[in-house]
């Protein structure tokens, strides 16, 4: 029942990062929002969920991982209240980060409490998987409950859903859920909270604003580089401080390092398609939200099932066959629909959807049980933290990047229409036009023929090429972590700690979880026993 409340909480989290995407057209009807605010809006979840999920994951091995997941389900609800009734795009963005600060909270709580809640390695595994499945349905589902809420209430609905999920979820972990805690906690690292935070938020920072700016700007490569360069403080900080907020010696195990990297890859693929695809739905195949939500359960089901056999195959096999093959059916499902042409209906796209389910479905509660299981059990809340920094960094840098190169084309392609154009525009319905595949549409429903024809033509035909050159770049880096997970994830087994391994990432009052069958500690102890 526990496993059953935690797998809830983090469902809503992980729903809330895509369920808006089927909202974007709504919210460029309604709130008359650009592509960059549409960007942002998509992304304050993001940033603020990355800059303070390593905090929040830290706090909560000292304080109590209960006590944080109380306090991250509570503020997850009223930033939804507050979303769901803004009135302008800064308030929802500033109340999608309100929401990804509770979800911080919420994320690395969860994972803490399943670590400490099933002290069996293969139990926990277990937990780990049916953890990240839900996790990972959540990202698929997200469109598709959007789509729902959307036919039959106004876009606040799929915020306000939030509300009486989390006060479920709230009573239940409040009464199920035992409390725990590092029992040696560590003295708070204030220099180095400080230095990850503002480093995380200027480089998500730099990445968001780079389709707006240009990613050639003064501005975007100097906040950029001050982000690297505090991350690059903090770093040197963590190495010298006694008692690091973040212990950067667990990164010299493969199996902490190698899944770290791979899910940031991964959610940059899958996060950068989705964001597409939602809108090639809606804007270009004409669906309504209720519709484009049902036409990605392709993704979901792939997921579901994929998900299901994960932990199995991994028992065995090991983990880096199952998470190479996923990488390769995600890379080869985000190059087929980046072959998408004008004239293909959404049949053409329901392979790509599959596959593309199916890899997230090995890939996700894989790399999330080696991250969470390779540490020891006091640091599970940062450990698991510090997972979620890559989810989420990946997924923002996805949007980010596939939505600059979607927006770039499309202005290329559609300026050159304009140009062309035999009926001049002002420069007010150009920069509509300009802004986006819906803006073009929307001006195209009030000019009479032939000129509206012309423009819908030419906007669909702008969008697909954008939409072709964002989902190749996503397919790019899937077979970029395909390449890294056959040469960088641990095969079947893992070679047994020595002495010089246990010192470097072991305290003595810690229980050592390791992914693998060969793990001497626990030789050890079933020999003392």
């Amino acid at each position: 029942m526990t496993l059953a409340l935690l797998c809830t909480s983090v469902l809503i989290v992980t729903v809330d990062s895509t369920i808006l995407n089927v909202a974007l057209p709504t919210l460029v009807a309604d709130l008359g929002a650009t592509d960059s605010e549409l960007q942002w809006i998509v992304d304050a979840y993001a940033l603020a969920l990355a800059c303070l999920v390593l905090i929040a994951g830290s706090v909560a091995d000292r304080i109590g991982r209960k006590r944080m997941l109380v306090t991250g389900i509570a503020t997850f609800a009223a930033a939804s209240l507050w979303a769901a009734y803004s009135g302008s795009v800064p308030m929802l963005v500033a109340a999608r980060a309100g929401m990804g600060a509770g979800a911080a909270m919420i994320m690395p709580s969860t994972l803490a409490v399943i670590t400490d809640l099933f002290p069996d390695r293969r139990e926990r595994q277990q937990a780990m998987g049916v953890w990240g499945a839900m996790s990972g349905l959540g990202v698929a589902l997200g469109p598709i409950a959007g789509g729902l809420l959307l036919s039959r209430y106004e876009w606040g609905s799929v915020f306000l859903v939030n509300v009486p999920v989390a006060a479920v979820a709230l009573i239940g972990v409040a009464l199920l859920v035992v409390e725990s805690r590092d029992p040696h906690p560590r003295r708070p690292d204030l220099p180095g909270a400080l230095a990850s935070v503002s480093g995380m938020a200027l480089l998500l920072w730099a990445i968001i604003e780079a389709p707006e700016h240009g990613w050639a700007s003064g501005l975007v490569i100097g906040t950029g580089t001050a982000g690297l360069a505090v991350l690059g403080a903090f770093v040197l900080w963590e190495r010298a401080v006694d008692q690091p907020m973040l212990d950067l010696r667990l990164f010299h195990k493969r199996e902490f390092a190698a899944p770290i990297a791979v899910l940031g890859l991964n959610f940059f693929a899958l996060f950068g398609a989705l964001f597409v695809i939602t809108q090639f739905l809606q804007f270009h195949l004409g669906y309504e939200p209720v519709s484009a939500g049902i036409r990605i359960i392709p993704t979901a089901g792939g997921l579901i099932v994929a998900a299901g056999l994960s932990t199995r195959v991994v028992h065995l096999v090991g983990p880096r066959i199952p998470v190479t093959i996923g990488l390769a059916s995600i890379g080869v499902g985000l190059w087929t629909l980046s072959r998408l042409d004008v004239g293909d209906a959404y049949a053409a796209s329901v392979p790509g959807l599959v596959l593309i389910g199916m890899g997230a479905g090995l890939v996700m509660p894989t790399c999330i049980g080696l991250v969470v299981g390779s540490a020891p059990r006091s640091q599970s809340g940062v450990a698991s933290g510090t997972g979620s920094v890559a989810l989420q960094l990946g997924a923002a840098l996805g949007v980010a990047v596939v939505g600059s190169l979607v927006s770039t084309r499309y202005q290329d392609r559609m300026t050159g229409a304009l140009d062309a154009s035999p009926v001049g525009v002002g420069q007010e319905v150009a920069d509509t036009v300009l802004g986006s595949l819906g803006g073009a549409l929307q001006v195209a429903a009030r000019v009479k023929e032939p000129l509206a024809g012309s423009l819908r033509e030419a906007a669909h035909e702008a969008f697909l090429a954008g939409s072709a050159l964002g989902l190749a770049a996503a397919a790019a880096v899937a077979a970029v972590a395909c390449l890294f997970a056959v040469f960088a994830m641990p095969g079947r087994r893992t070679a047994p700690l020595s002495a010089a391994d246990l010192e470097s990432v072991a305290h003595p009052h810690d229980e050592i979880a390791l992914v693998g069958d060969n793990d001497p500690i626990h030789a050890a102890r079933t020999r003392r026993s």
